[in-house]
């Protein structure tokens, strides 16, 4: 797969997006990060494939960073989505949230992924 900022079939570097956000102006710094979990003891889980339709999972989360900024007094926001077969345990996705007070960026970080889960054309097969 050919790489994206933002969709990745590789492992997910929270060093690189913390060196890309790194600003002494912000106070606050907000990391998510979305892990494979057991879901249930019944139907347990070893791994999740994930897909996406690629040109529209960039735009769209290029976008909710963009609106992130717009709407929360934040000074960066990078996401970054991985695909392919993960593990139990392994990074599926990460937030990074840089402001200069923490209320706004836990309220952005928040919305950001709520927002993911709905807007963005990624899909999982357990």
């Amino acid at each position: 797969m050919r790489q994206f900022p933002h969709l990745t079939d590789q492992v997910l570097d929270l060093d690189a997006l913390l060196r890309e956000t790194d600003d002494s102006a912000c106070g606050a710094l907000v990391v998510f990060g979305g892990a494979v979990r057991l879901d249930h003891p019944e139907n347990p889980v070893t791994a999740i494939d994930y897909t996406a339709y690629a040109p529209l999972a960039v735009a769209t989360l290029a976008q909710l960073e963009q609106e992130a900024l717009a709407q929360f007094p934040i000074k960066h926001c990078r996401v970054v989505h991985r695909v392919g077969m993960l593990a139990l345990g392994e990074l599926s996705v990460l937030i990074v949230v840089r402001s200069a007070h923490r209320p706004a960026a836990f309220e952005a970080a928040r919305w950001v992924i709520e927002t993911l889960k709905v807007r963005v054309p990624v899909w999982k097969q357990e």
